[in-house]
């Protein structure tokens, strides 16, 4: 399958580090721990891989969870 890596480590200019950008004990680590917890297989097996790279759908799961777990939204 064609879906984009995931590379949380990748050092940038600023901040030094993707993982500086969070505390540890922030929402968004939480909700990535538990997402890459699922069995995702069949959703990784329905994608059709037309178009572009496609985002990994462990990204997408994990960024529909934390937004729905804002308050106010």
């Amino acid at each position: 399958m064609a879906f984009r890596a995931i590379d949380r480590d990748t050092d940038y200019l600023l901040p030094p580090s993707v993982q500086d950008w969070l505390p540890e004990a922030h929402l968004a680590r939480y909700v990535v721990d538990v997402v890459e917890g699922l069995g995702l297989s069949a959703l990784e097996r329905a994608y059709a891989g037309r178009g572009s790279e496609a985002y990994h759908p462990a990204t997408l799961l994990s960024l529909l969870i934390y937004w729905s777990a804002l308050p106010g939204i």
